[in-house]
């Protein structure tokens, strides 16, 4: 489980692409690899991944088909930044929302706005996932917990302050690029239990 709170930016050390498979080497801060064990879950980019080996701060992950074909992580390179976030502890504070790291859908940037002090990103939504996004609902995008802005038919936006910039990857983000995204499970399951209820009547 996960607060959709970014801890900070892993680097891309290493990896090793096979048929559906990519075993992966992630350089984390230092500060942040206490206490690591084999088998405890990080999430890179919002995808909930177990240690399967590490030295130091360098933690090895193993990428399988389903998480290749439904993330982002299919494409990353050596050198390239990923969000990451070490599991919830009992006690921790959460201060987004609880994710459990399984994303359902990657969305591209439709465009980014920059007014003076902010910063807009705008994405693209199908009609599958759109009836789970509301204004002022919760999604986490690149493992990331944030507040929906304004939603149109197949369009909707997040806004970010400096410090969300300044310790994820949004910041590097342009238009086109592809991004995790994990609905709210909450409002999945009003909605899912709403028309299930409707379509009975």
């Amino acid at each position: 489980m996960f607060t959709g709170i970014v801890q900070g930016k892993g680097v891309i050390r290493a990896l090793e692409k096979k048929a559906d498979f990519i075993h992966l080497k992630v350089e984390l801060p230092p500060q942040h690899c206490k206490d690591i064990q084999l088998g405890a879950s990080i999430a890179l980019n919002g995808t909930c991944l177990t240690v399967t080996s590490f030295k130091e701060n360098i933690v090895s992950f193993d990428l399988i088909m389903e998480t290749l074909r439904v993330t982002n992580l299919s494409e990353i390179n050596l050198g390239d930044l990923v969000n990451f976030e070490r599991a919830a502890k009992f006690g921790d504070e959460i201060g987004g929302h609880l994710l459990s790291g399984h994303v359902h859908q990657q969305v591209s940037i439709n465009r980014i706005e920059k007014p003076e002090n902010n910063w807009i990103l705008w994405f693209n939504i199908t009609p599958e996932w759109r009836k789970y996004i509301f204004p002022k609902g919760f999604v986490a995008l690149n493992g990331c917990s944030l507040t929906i802005g304004e939603v149109l038919e197949d369009q909707f936006n997040v806004f970010l302050i400096p410090e969300t910039l300044s310790i994820t990857t949004f910041g590097n983000l342009e238009k086109g690029d592809k991004v995790n995204m994990e609905i709210d499970a909450h409002t999945q399951a009003v909605v899912d239990t709403v028309e299930q209820y409707l379509g009975n009547r």
